[in-house]
């Protein structure tokens, strides 16, 4: 794709979502990754629903490390998977508290060795707790870049990922992220998409992604 393909991209993103941001509510690197872990197939909107009582009763690794586990599903039992969720950030808290001095790490490497945490998950801690240059690939982001002609329809996550770290300036990364989400999550949808009204319909390639 020509260069100025992917700054049309990028400023047309800039100027929908200047304000795009991680929606998932939290107030600190440990609430972010356990959120982030509860998101998995379920939206950000019903894991809000559930974390201020979650975090209310278990604040911290130490806490939730001791949790028993029939209270936090009780918790978080109107969100998907919650049995092998509750026993992920149950097991995630001891390895915080037994690893990493009950301290969130900053490095993927370290990250993705936590329960329930995968590469999109780390990318995600990274980006948004830390700061971090990183491209979180998610349903979203990976059906806006095939739509968009920047990946291959059948591009697995982690060949997206590293396409759109060689397409966008490494500093660009993180708002891209938040930006291709937004856009996939409020325009370009899986079902519906608003093609209408759509300011990339002379690239798109939604029929054949």
């Amino acid at each position: 794709m020509a260069q100025e393909k992917i700054e049309f991209i990028k400023n047309t993103l800039a100027a929908m979502y200047p304000d795009a941001h991680c929606e998932l509510v939290h107030r600190n690197p440990f609430e972010l990754l356990i959120a982030v872990v509860l998101s998995a197939q379920t939206t950000d909107e019903r894991v809000n629903m559930v974390t201020p009582a979650l975090f209310s009763r278990f604040p911290d690794p130490s806490s939730l490390s001791l949790a028993d586990i029939h209270e936090v599903e009780k918790i978080i039992a109107s969100i998907g998977l919650y049995h092998a969720k509750a026993k992920n950030i149950i097991n995630l808290a001891k390895e915080l508290c037994r690893d990493h001095n009950g301290q969130v790490p900053a490095e993927r490497e370290e990250l993705v060795k936590l329960s329930g945490v995968g590469r999109k998950s780390a990318n995600v801690v990274m980006s948004v707790a830390f700061n971090m240059p990183a491209m979180a690939v998610d349903t979203h982001v990976s059906r806006v870049a095939k739509r968009l002609g920047l990946a291959k329809r059948d591009d697995d996550v982690l060949a997206i990922e590293k396409k759109l770290c060689r397409k966008f300036k490494r500093q660009d990364w993180n708002a891209m992220h938040h930006r291709f989400i937004f856009f996939g999550r409020y325009f370009c949808k899986a079902k519906n998409p608003s093609c209408e009204n759509c300011p990339f319909g002379s690239i798109c390639k939604k029929d054949k992604a």
